[in-house]
């Protein structure tokens, strides 16, 4: 037998050649036709290789292109051509195989994926291709048709069933729109009747401010025919405000009487007790000045540091509680003294804690730290400031401080005890 001959299927497989589409097996045609060329593009073909219109229905037309591949011809020839071309990326995967058993992997792979037609060419036409792999193959193909079947059954189904919900929805929008138009032209024609009562208004309108116009007019021609009309009227005004005022002077008058006639009341009362008192009063008062002078001078004779200090300090304050009475007022609040006699601090300090009041001493920098002054000024409610026994630095500080910060400060020329008094009489801490 001759080499041409010998180079039959079997022999083609064993080679690195790929095989030819007239070269596959008679069983392999029918599956390759059907799932590889859609029937549009098959029957375009046909038309083309034959060079005239196809007649023929599907199925003629899929038994004849079957036929034609068990041999070489025009129409297995453009058959292959298409394939090669339709395909060309699987086929270019499917080159990398170097055994039966991996183009198998890719072709279980493409079932697995549901993309078996460019993988049937490329499977069935590849060089390492074997008679079992074929077979397999076109059993393969056989069952994924029938599933394909089964699933177009049922997208066949499901589409008929969208089919009726199409029409069904179809149905719905139609009285929708009829709806709406309805709608729509109620609502126009309130649009135009509310147009219609608009330009109604805005005539009402115009009438009216044309007749406020001329009622204007009229009011000013009766004002100018009648003279001094305005300043009658302001006369009135003046008038009305006038009998007002007065009423109300009328009962302010009546209320001060009222309470002219309490103080009176009062004022006599205090008399006649004041007169009663008198004696008595006059007594005590030149007793507690006496004793108060006494107080004076032992304090200013006394050392400043020496241990008698203390007592005539007590003795003072014993002799003068009686006759200098401190305001109650100052309960519970700090005074802070500035400057004033060393001898004197103890009967300040004794005569201001007697009444529950918090007493502080600066001596305005003689002694004490000049710079814990504005410490001392910031925490006392009332200040007191001996400005007979402080510098003129001291002086400011206390001074300038105070009208800063708004604190209460009384100054005193005298240091004298009844001076002490009757500034923190004046201290206003309410």
């Amino acid at each position: 037998m001759c080499d041409k001959h010998q180079a039959g299927p079997e022999a083609a497989a064993r080679t690195s050649r790929r095989r030819r589409l007239w070269e596959l097996g008679h069983a392999c045609h029918c599956p390759l036709v059907g799932v590889g060329m859609p029937l549009a593009a098959l029957r375009k073909l046909v038309g083309k290789v034959t060079g005239g219109t196809v007649v023929a229905d599907d199925y003629e037309v899929h038994v004849g292109v079957v036929t034609e591949c068990g041999a070489r011809n025009r129409l297995s020839e453009a058959l292959q051509k298409e394939l090669e071309r339709r395909y060309a990326g699987v086929l270019l995967r499917f080159k990398s195989a170097k055994d039966a058993e991996a183009v198998a992997a890719l072709w279980r792979a493409a079932v697995a994926n549901g993309d078996v037609a460019g993988a049937f060419w490329a499977g069935l036409t590849h060089a390492r291709c074997s008679p079992e792999l074929e077979e397999q193959m076109c059993r393969d193909l056989h069952m994924v048709q029938h599933q394909a079947g089964a699933c177009a059954r049922a997208d066949i189904t499901r589409f008929h069933a969208v089919l009726e919900e199409n029409s069904r929805m179809a149905r719905d929008l139609a009285r929708l729109q009829q709806r709406n138009a309805a709608m729509q032209l109620e609502r126009n024609t309130e649009m135009e009747q509310h147009a219609s009562q608009l330009m109604q208004l805005r005539a009402q309108l115009v009438g009216r401010d044309s007749l406020a116009d001329s009622l204007r007019h009229e009011l000013a021609q009766l004002r100018a025919s009648i003279p001094g009309l305005e300043t009658r009227d302001r006369l009135a005004q003046r008038l009305s405000q006038v009998d007002e005022r007065e009423r109300a002077l009328r009962n302010q008058v009546a209320e001060l009487k009222q309470e002219l006639a309490r103080a009176q009341a009062a004022l006599a009362a205090q008399a006649a007790q004041a007169a009663q008192a008198a004696p008595a009063l006059q007594a005590g008062q030149a007793a507690g000045l006496a004793a108060l002078h006494a107080a004076q001078q032992a304090a200013q004779q006394a050392p400043q540091h020496s241990t008698g200090g203390g007592a005539a300090g007590a003795g003072a304050v014993g002799v003068t509680e009686h006759v200098v009475r401190m305001p109650e007022r100052l309960a519970e609040r700090s005074i802070l003294c500035v400057g004033g006699r060393t001898g004197n601090v103890a009967t300040y300090r004794a005569l201001i804690e007697r009444v529950g009041a918090q007493f502080a001493h600066h001596d305005g920098g003689l002694e004490d730290n000049a710079n814990k002054l504005e410490a001392s000024l910031a925490a006392a409610d009332l200040v007191i400031c001996q400005t007979g026994c402080i510098s003129h630095s001291a002086y400011w500080r206390v001074k300038d401080f105070c009208k800063r910060t708004g604190k209460r400060c009384v100054f005193i020329d005298n240091p004298s005890i009844s001076s002490l008094a009757r500034g923190l009489e004046q201290a206003d801490l309410a």
